[in-house]
């Protein structure tokens, strides 16, 4: 079985938990083993070990460049599909975040 971990980093932590439920839904409808944490951006540094991919809510898109270099790309980093997060289409970010540890 496959495994994820997944970092979702968000303003307060709010608007992630709908799309955490449906991240790991679709993980277990496509047998992935698949952890998420949904941290502020503010908290980041304190929440990155073992995670394989770190992915940023839109509004907090302009802290992308901060990530990267606080992560000194050990893990990738991106900014979740604006469309994707609207719809809270977790099937789809976690394609993302598949496609980002396998790059």
């Amino acid at each position: 079985m496959k495994k994820i971990n997944i970092l979702l980093v968000c303003n307060a932590g709010m608007s992630t938990s709908l799309l955490i439920e449906k991240i790991e839904k679709a993980g277990v409808d496509q047998a992935i083993e698949t952890s998420v944490d949904a941290r502020p951006v503010d908290d980041v540094k304190n929440h990155l070990k073992e995670k394989d991919v770190i992915l940023l809510g839109p509004q907090v898109r302009f802290k992308e460049k901060q990530i990267k270099a606080l992560v000194a790309d050990e893990i990738p980093v991106s900014v979740i599909d604006m469309s994707a997060y609207g719809t809270m289409n977790g099937e789809k970010v976690l394609q993302q975040a598949l496609s980002l540890v396998k790059e």
